[in-house]
């Protein structure tokens, strides 16, 4: 009985193994075979029979006898019964949109010019100007006190009884004037602290060490003035916030150092000496305002003049120098523009992408202070993946010039080049021939098909211009002043007029495939690594998919003198996009995994839909 049970036995191998061998010859060239890296659990396997149904034809094969063992027989390849695989999405292209933009006159006066701006979370802008002007279209409020000072001129002590600084509100561009009664804010920097408090720092001459507090959520919010609490000078300083939400001050007029803002009512004890600004100075200085970016490992990348470093601010070394980029000069005066590209966060190792565009060459401001010689502002911009083991700038040219322009990330992840003029430089009286034209940049398409002209404004933004994006993904546009007063009547008149640009993806037609979130039922409050809810609705969404999907969080920025500081637009990974009933739909996503590639604070969320941004809604991480 054994005997036959062994002949058996051998049988039913040998007949397995032919079988097995004719099947591969037969199939060879119609199927390739991804094999598995392990062989699969038996609760996997248990699990993917529940997919399918029961079939009376497939069953356990019941135990083998107890056979005695006389040799190892070859393995019998595993073939578990997988679900077909389904089809991938369809991922649709944006939307064409034919629309070029459309400029609206939103205020013709906002009181003060525009040299200074940043969006607070309460939809207020908070716009200041320079004290050191003593004049502005608007007053101080019935029953304020003008401010005590002493003409620089004539020595005589006057009264100056005109605001320099306004809040104004986005929802009925109404404007409420602001006292400033300490240093001078004249080209400081600044930005909106995690608990929505607007801090700015540094300026001219008694502003030089000063800080200045606003807000959080007050009405009728008056500045909280410090003098003399910064430990150097700071004009024409960078400030920008690091991952524990502390700012940091980099550089300023003779200052080549660093110091971080200390807590309100503190003093700055300590600056941190940063050769680098120094070594990047020249007869025309050309390393003001420096382009400073926070990057994805918590490092920051400082540009100034035409080189970059990558500086780690808590050992305070420079840990990278990257490659010289040629052409000219960027940061002020030559004043070319910068931003750090979105970041993608459905990428496990999100990449650091910046670019800088425009300004002059390093001699163009001494030219034009001297010979009147409007120089022709550059034509490039380029770009530099900082992230990379070995980057390298990629180079591209402008359909026009620009210096003083602003570069601004748009809810879309598309940028706007906007402002400036095409010849000459910043400071006053040495610009000429503005740059009416703003331009779109997709920086996802082909190099030689990124730009996009736009319609041009009627009205010349030139030095102290800016802009700034709104919930609404409208532009806010305002300031120019090339005096050193304000005047009514020149080829390039003061501006106070505000205008609201609205880029293409505003276009009307499109309006029925436009997210719109439902603030009530979604989450505001976001925790680091966690997966929160975003409900919203669209008139068509016939066929909408996840894919069809993105979910952008922008942080506004400060903005003056042609650099947007602390400015950064995350697209955040998407889970899955759940419909509620036709027309209203949910999405969970997970919150940006850390404050490195996030830091605390408020961010407008926007729902874009192939290329179209809702209106943004303000959310707070922590």
């Amino acid at each position: 009985m054994i005997n036959h049970l062994k002949v058996l036995f051998i049988f039913s191998i040998l007949f397995l193994v032919v079988a097995e061998a004719k099947h591969k010859r037969k199939h060879k060239h119609k199927i390739r075979v991804h094999h598995l890296r392990h062989e699969p659990h038996l609760s996997e396997y248990q699990d993917q029979k529940s997919l399918f149904p029961q079939n009376p034809l497939y069953s356990e094969s019941p135990p083998a006898p107890d056979f005695p063992s006389f040799s190892e027989p070859p393995p019998i390849p595993f073939f578990p019964p997988f679900p077909f695989p389904q089809p991938a999405q369809e991922i649709k292209p944006p939307f064409q949109i034919n629309s070029i933009g459309n400029w609206e006159l939103i205020s013709e006066n906002a009181g003060v010019s525009a040299m200074h701006i940043n969006l607070l979370p309460t939809n207020k802008i908070i716009v200041y100007d320079a004290k050191v002007y003593r004049t502005s279209r608007i007053r101080l409020p019935e029953g304020t006190p003008c401010v005590p000072y002493r003409d620089r001129g004539s020595t005589e002590d006057k009264y100056d009884c005109f605001a320099h600084a306004v809040e104004y509100d986005i929802e009925t561009n109404q404007v409420r004037p602001i006292q400033v009664t300490q240093g001078d804010p004249w080209c400081s920097s600044g930005g909106v602290r995690s608990d929505g408090t607007f801090i700015s720092t540094g300026g001219f001459s008694t502003g030089g060490k000063s800080i200045r507090y606003m807000g959080p959520y007050c009405d009728g919010c008056e500045w909280r003035e410090y003098d003399n609490v910064l430990a150097t000078d700071r004009w024409y300083s960078t400030q920008q916030m690091l991952p524990n939400g502390d700012f940091i001050l980099i550089g300023g007029r003779k200052s080549y150092s660093y110091e971080f803002v200390p807590a309100e009512g503190q003093r700055s004890e300590k600056t941190f000496y940063f050769p680098f600004l120094s070594e990047t100075a020249d007869i025309d200085e050309n390393n003001l305002y420096p382009f400073v970016h926070l990057s994805t490992d918590g490092n920051l990348f400082i540009f100034s003049n035409n080189r970059s470093v990558l500086l780690n601010p808590n050992s305070h070394k420079i840990v990278r120098t990257f490659p010289v980029l040629p052409g000219g000069s960027r940061n002020y005066p030559a004043s070319g523009m910068s931003a750090l590209l979105p970041i993608n966060l459905d990428d496990p190792n999100p990449k650091a992408e910046v670019m800088v565009c425009g300004g002059n060459i390093p001699d163009a401001f001494h030219i034009v202070e001297t010979t009147k010689v409007f120089l022709p502002a550059l034509h490039d911009c380029n770009r530099l993946v900082i992230t990379e083991e070995f980057p390298e700038w990629e180079n591209e040219l402008m359909p026009s010039g620009r210096t003083m322009g602003d570069l601004l990330v748009l809810p879309n992840g598309e940028l706007l080049l906007i402002n400036g003029a095409t010849r000459g430089t910043s400071a006053w009286w040495d610009a000429d021939m503005p740059n009416y034209t703003p331009v779109l940049y997709k920086p996802e398409e082909p190099k030689g098909s990124r730009f996009t002209v736009l319609t041009p404004s009627s009205i010349a933004r030139m030095y102290h211009s800016t802009s700034t994006v709104l919930p609404s993904g409208k532009i806010w546009v305002s300031g120019s002043n090339t005096h050193n007063t304000y005047k009514d009547v020149d080829k390039f008149p003061t501006e106070t007029r505000v205008e609201a640009f609205s880029p293409p993806y505003l276009d009307p037609n499109f309006d029925m495939f436009r997210p719109h979130i439902f603030e009530d039922a979604s989450q505001k409050g976001l925790i680091y690594g966690a997966s929160f809810e975003v409900s919203f609705s669209m008139e068509d969404g016939a066929g909408l998919t996840q894919n069809d999907l993105k979910v952008s969080m922008y942080s506004p920025p400060f903005t003056t003198h042609g650099f947007s500081m602390g400015q950064r637009l995350l697209f955040l990974k998407i889970y899955e996009l759940i419909t509620e009933f036709e027309g209203s739909y949910r999405l969970r996503v997970e919150a940006p995994p850390s404050n490195v590639v996030a830091p605390p604070g408020y961010y407008l969320l926007f729902v874009v839909h192939r290329g179209l941004p809702g209106k943004g809604m303000w959310v707070n991480i922590q």
